[in-house]
């Protein structure tokens, strides 16, 4: 089966992205990177694809007047580029509604905490001054409302005693490298489907796989 062909949306550095380009080195992963593209001209991430042999992309979002006019400008790199799958890794702009729609069931997004917990920014901190015993990270498919799609991944790292955000942080994303090379993994090989508001995940016969339930550490 033909590798699905895989674009990943960054505005900085791009840590998920190098997580995910480093599973797609190896030949049996079902996605190839096949582009990399930011709204930030000097994004560190572009970079790092660069020097992976990934062609890379900008669209910088202050050359256009709307966000439908930034959109279609991204939907004309991704065409041209056959893209069948979208991965956000620090993409800092929101989509539109019609975009999103576009690429339902095809645009991932990896968020730093248990969603529905800690929508939007500042999360680590956010768990800490609420007190959480557990915090982590979600990988979900994007719809119009902000972190609010079916969660397809989760991964749950625990609040230790004396924690500050950036030593949550640095757990938590070593978390979020782990889970959405794995998350990309199940969608490239079609083992995703969503029913309602919840994702399933189907062996290959089409049953449910317990092997393929979202991990925790």
């Amino acid at each position: 089966m033909a590798r699905k062909r895989v674009a990943i949306l960054i505005s900085g550095r791009g840590s998920n992205m190098s997580a995910l380009i480093e599973a797609a080195r190896a030949r049996e992963y079902p996605a190839e990177i096949a582009l990399v593209l930011s709204n930030r001209p000097t994004a560190k991430g572009l970079e790092i694809a660069k020097s992976a042999g990934i062609a890379t992309a900008v669209v910088d979002h202050t050359a256009y007047k709307t966000r439908e006019e930034f959109d279609a400008e991204i939907e004309k790199q991704l065409a041209a580029a056959n893209i069948e799958i979208i991965c956000l890794a620090g993409f800092m702009r929101v989509l539109t509604a019609q975009f999103v729609k576009n690429w339902e069931g095809y645009l991932l997004n990896i968020h730093p905490s248990l969603l529905p917990a800690f929508k939007g920014i500042d999360t680590h901190v956010r768990a800490l001054d609420a007190g959480v015993k557990i915090h982590g990270c979600t990988v979900h498919f994007v719809v119009p409302e902000i972190d609010s799609g079916p969660i397809i991944m989760q991964a749950a790292v625990p609040v230790l005693e004396g924690d500050d955000e950036e030593e949550l942080a640095t757990r938590v994303l070593a978390a979020e490298h782990r889970i959405y090379p794995a998350a990309l993994k199940l969608l490239a090989e079609g083992k995703l489907a969503i029913e309602g508001e919840r994702v399933v995940v189907a062996g290959v016969n089409g049953e449910a796989d317990e092997t393929l339930t979202s991990p925790r550490i």
